[in-house]
């Protein structure tokens, strides 16, 4: 037995009818063919990007369940035939995501309802999609954030061999720039000494 997450596209006239039927109608597919579903959820309801059987809004079903790998193929020839399952997607998991489980049981609890889907002809407006992404993107942020900084870390190490570099070549910019003054000092010094020998010698 294998580990597997499907997302199932399911009929909104179905989930305004009942929920609990249009999910069962996913899960029973599964189960019908020895599957056993650990968890199952509505995911999301969302209008699509294109029509599809028609519809232009559909709920999403999000399960996690074992299965003989010998009988996903029988699994998928039902769903195409079901009329309930719009589309679905199935992939090997390595693991449950955590808190699903949470999801799973909150979801049967006898005071958990399913909000109503809005008429077929209603679209999602980008801020209704933001704020239904907002529930898992905590953690997203963190990473973001991590990354962010990662370049300007990695600037700051890129600087410091530079500062210590312009540190080392100011020392020597002024040895010689001391030499050079030094120079002409000692230059004037052995000028001043010649006239002198010089006067003396037309004194003589």
């Amino acid at each position: 037995m294998n580990l597997y997450e499907g997302m199932f596209l399911l009929d909104n006239n179905v989930v305004r009818e009942d929920w609990n039927e249009a999910k069962g109608t996913a899960t029973g597919i599964l189960e019908k063919h020895g599957a056993s579903v650990t968890t199952a959820r509505r995911w999301a309801e969302r209008s699509l990007a294109y029509t599809i059987k028609k519809r232009n809004r559909g709920t999403f079903l999000l399960v996690h369940f074992e299965a003989d790998p010998g009988n996903i193929a029988i699994i998928r020839r039902d769903l195409e035939l079901n009329e309930t399952v719009m589309r679905y997607l199935i992939l090997t998991a390595e693991g449950v995501p955590e808190g699903e489980s949470e999801l799973h049981e909150a979801e049967l609890s006898g005071d958990f309802s399913v909000p109503e889907p809005p008429e077929d002809h209603v679209v999602d407006s980008d801020e209704e999609e933001a704020e239904e992404g907002e529930g898992a993107t905590e953690e997203a942020k963190a990473e973001e954030a991590k990354a962010e900084e990662a370049p300007a870390e990695e600037a700051k190490a890129e600087e410091a061999p530079a500062e210590e570099a312009k540190a080392e070549e100011a020392p020597a910019a002024e040895e010689s720039a001391t030499e050079e003054a030094e120079a002409p000092a000692e230059e004037a010094s052995e000028s001043s000494e010649e006239q002198t020998e010089e006067k003396s010698s037309e004194e003589a």
